[in-house]
């Protein structure tokens, strides 16, 4: 077929979506579709079929295209979570797709029953071969992600004062709002700003652990790259956390509970035994995240 897919985020950007967005295509063309990446649809162009991440954002596009071709929406963690409980785009989006692709099986839970037959699962993957070779001194974390509110990206510097334990808390992510650059004078903490891809996961394999705090994820891309390479994930206790990592893993924290949060990096960082088991639990959960999984799925989502 020849796919349109549609991400609302844009060529050159650093975000979980554009990352998303090429991999799948990667995928579809692998399997011998011819697919076009592009910000909105353009009517005056063709296709057989698109594929849209984000259910509000895209949703002119999706109304433009909707109809006689087959239509996957992607729903990313603010439509799950916020948009389609509040945006009027956000549901006809459902509505008129053929196909909705969650990221993770705890999604489906927010769509309404009549629409849950359209559902297919995709866990993202990465396919980085870097594995997990952590700094021999100290206890390094890091918190990966721009930091805007949905993130709550400063609830790492707010546990740093309520553990004595010798961290090191590396954080990257460009402040898309200004009001979360982040102020400490904490030696443990360095803010990085926006960084390459790349050097994000060599920060992310060199690290003991990796705090992820947010609000609301629809499944984090972070958090598979975390699996991928074998770094335990210390994650607040949301659903899109809970189905990556299951509901009986053993490092979750409450939703901006930052004593909570300084209670676990002192766990992981002065308990062997502990760290050991996050560390089994994340070697059981990498198959998950393999990209021959993720495409797997994603080829059988867009069988129509």
């Amino acid at each position: 077929m020849k796919i349109a897919l549609v991400t609302p985020a844009a060529p050159r950007t650093r975000n979980g979506n554009r990352h998303t967005a090429l991999r799948w295509a990667a995928f579809l063309r692998a399997a011998g579709h011819r697919v076009q990446v592009a910000t909105q649809w353009d009517p005056d162009a063709s296709a057989d079929a698109m594929l849209a991440l984000h259910a509000r954002r895209s949703h002119a596009s999706i109304k433009a295209f909707a109809g006689a071709k087959p239509l996957a929406v992607a729903l990313t963690g603010t439509d799950v979570y916020r948009d389609i409980h509040k945006s009027a785009e956000a549901c006809e989006s459902l509505e008129l797709a053929e196909r909705l692709i969650i990221l993770q099986p705890r999604a489906a839970r927010e769509l309404p029953v009549r629409l849950r037959a359209k559902v297919r699962v995709v866990v993202q993957s990465s396919s980085t071969r870097l594995r997990h070779r952590p700094v021999a001194r100290g206890f390094r974390v890091c918190v990966i992600g721009h930091l805007r509110a949905e993130k709550d990206p400063l609830r790492i510097v707010h546990a740093l004062p309520l553990t004595s334990a010798p961290l090191e808390v590396v954080h990257l992510g460009a402040a898309l709002d200004p009001a979360l650059t982040p102020r400490t004078d904490d030696p443990r903490y360095r803010w990085l700003g926006s960084v390459a891809h790349a050097r994000a996961l060599r920060w992310l394999a060199s690290s003991h652990a990796m705090v992820i705090s947010s609000r609301m994820e629809g499944g984090a891309n972070v958090v598979c790259e975390a699996l991928r390479i074998g770094v335990p994930v210390i994650a607040s206790r949301i659903s899109g956390n809970v189905g990556l990592l299951g509901a009986d893993y053993p490092a979750y924290f409450p939703v901006e509970d930052e004593r909570a949060l300084a209670r676990l990096l002192s766990r992981a960082a002065t308990d062997p035994r502990f760290y050991r088991v996050l560390k089994h639990r994340v070697a059981r959960l990498r198959p998950l995240v393999a990209p021959q999984a993720e495409a797997r799925a994603l080829l059988a989502a867009m069988r129509f």
